[in-house]
């Protein structure tokens, strides 16, 4: 018996809803039609437009502020391979090696901790920021139905006392409802007068803390690197001072009689003899016997190759056991144009309909953009591995996500 009473509210309960919502469409359509009265209130209809105003506005700056941050993570990337090519080309025996290696070591570190203040200081604060919005939103939402009730419940009472035959009974029952419906109209009316104003003002102080931030963040940023980079030139000096000049002697290879001097340079060929143009190689790194080295010219054809043409033309094409291309052909386990992996290290809230929706630990597949000039700064698109394996479907399963919420693994 409990369990049909329990059925038998919650099937009073949507019957009731529906009817609310029969009532409410019934009122619009004779509003709109200017058969009934709207209740109107200006005051508040400036604050929602506001109220949207400053959404919009909130919602751009995340998203400017989330490239600016996917160009600083960029701008590292690129500061940290180019001391990596410094550090290649160091020789061992040039004065300052240490040195420099320390000086990338702490430039690396300072990249870093830029980027991480930023996101607990700008971009955790702007989400915080924004994450009041949908609340609101709903109850500005919630309210309009609860002043379509109102006028409703006011029409229909204002209907039964004007009847030629009055029905008291009726017009009681009425007058309770209208009594109903505008109280809980009216609270819900007087908070949001009070909040979004306040909200609307606060505005100001966030965009100043923000871009105060931001400003200080880069500020100090730059006088840190101002000094490695001073502490890099003078290592540079003192290895261009030492040499004496950007020529380089070239010393000659000790005799079989003569004390080997150490240096690590060979010397050139006597002038005239058949090996005087020195060899390049692209790869430093002793090669093992048989081995197929990245940096090393592939045939062009089978006259200069012992190898079968078609032999040829599939090496050429593959490097270490997978078809390096670029539509992801020969990859049958990956979806069309598969470029590289990444994995979300942390949430992402997808605030469109082509956005994915990611959760820390979630895999994705990135493809290029169909149209490459719909590609926003700091922006991927792809497919989540779980999706992609399930579905097999790029249409269904596709989007957009921001590079900086992930780290690329393969």
């Amino acid at each position: 018996m409990a369990e049909m009473g329990s059925k038998g509210v919650t099937a009073g309960k949507i019957a009731s809803n529906v009817q609310k919502k029969l009532t409410r469409a019934q009122e619009k359509v004779l509003q709109k039609l200017g058969k009934a009265d709207e209740t109107k209130d200006e005051q508040f209809e400036q604050c929602v437009q506001n109220f949207n105003k400053q959404l919009t506005e909130g919602t751009r700056l995340q998203k400017d502020l989330r490239t600016y941050l996917a160009s600083v993570k960029a701008m590292h990337e690129a500061s940290k391979k180019l001391n990596e090519c410094l550090q290649e080309v160091y020789e061992p025996d040039w004065p300052g090696r240490d040195e420099a290696s320390k000086i990338a070591e702490n430039n690396d570190l300072l990249w870093m901790d830029y980027h991480q203040k930023l996101v607990d200081q700008a971009l955790l604060t702007m989400d915080t920021y924004l994450g009041q919005f949908p609340d609101i939103k709903s109850r500005i939402a919630k309210r309009g139905r609860k002043l379509v009730d109102y006028d409703s419940a006011r029409h229909h009472y204002e209907s039964l006392q004007t009847a030629k035959k009055k029905d008291e009974a009726k017009i009681a029952k009425a007058e309770e409802e209208l009594i109903k419906a505008q109280k809980v109209f009216e609270e819900m009316n007087v908070d949001l007068q009070e909040e979004l104003p306040s909200l609307w003002n606060s505005r100001v102080g966030f965009y100043v803390n923000t871009f105060q931030s931001i400003a200080g963040l880069e500020e100090n940023f730059h006088k840190e690197m101002s000094k490695l980079n001073q502490n890099l030139n003078d290592v540079l000096i003192s290895l261009e001072k030492q040499h004496g000049s950007n020529t380089f002697t070239v010393k000659a290879q000790p005799s079989d009689n003569a004390p080997a001097k150490g240096n690590k340079s060979p010397s050139p060929p006597p002038d005239g003899s058949p090996a005087a143009t020195p060899e390049i190689r692209v790869n430093h790194e002793p090669e093992p016997a048989g081995a197929a080295t990245p940096g090393a010219a592939l045939p062009k054809s089978p006259s200069q190759s012992s190898l079968p043409a078609v032999v040829v033309e599939t090496f050429s094409a593959t490097v270490n056991g997978t078809v390096e291309s670029g539509s992801g052909a020969g990859r049958l386990d990956l979806p069309p144009g598969f470029m590289f992996k990444v994995q979300a290290q942390h949430d992402y809230t997808a605030t469109d309909t082509d956005e994915l929706q990611l959760k820390a630990g979630d895999v994705v597949l990135v493809i290029p953009f169909q149209n490459p000039e719909e590609q926003d700064e700091g922006w991927l698109m792809g497919v989540k591995e779980s999706d992609w394996n399930q579905h097999k479907e790029l249409e269904k399963c596709r989007g957009v996500f921001p590079e900086n919420f992930t780290e690329r693994v393969q």
